[in-house]
């Protein structure tokens, strides 16, 4: 598998538990794949309700709460979809979410030089 194709298939995994676990997909995606850091961007996932949350600032704080509690409940699943098709450990997971621009960053490290391991 090339290094873009493998980028192709985590966003398939990332599209996937966004509409499955978060309640909505994503308009685009973007993963990128450096070393043993896998990013992942995603544009366009805020409900027509959070983006009209968002004009305040307690909107804003109740939002990136939310999300953040929905991601941590179910990043476990998304963990172990990366290590289906990777067969890599992850070591950690982050997440966060810009209101301003309707982005989210999803950041997974995982225990292996993924260039290295695509490229043999």
């Amino acid at each position: 598998m090339t290094k873009g194709q493998l980028e192709a298939k985590i966003s398939e995994i990332i599209s996937k538990f966004e509409i499955e676990h978060m309640g909505r997909g994503p308009e685009k995606i973007r993963t990128i794949i450096f070393q043993d850091l896998i990013i992942v961007r995603i544009k366009g996932f805020l409900s027509k309700a959070e983006t009209n949350l968002a004009t305040s600032k307690d909107g804003v704080e109740l939002i990136k709460k939310v999300r953040m509690a929905l991601f941590e409940s179910s990043r476990e699943n998304l963990e172990e979809a990366i290590k289906g098709l990777i067969e890599v450990n992850v070591i950690s997971t982050y997440s966060d979410v810009s209101t301003k621009t309707g982005e989210k960053l999803i950041g997974i490290v995982v225990d292996r030089d993924l260039e290295e391991l695509i490229s043999k």
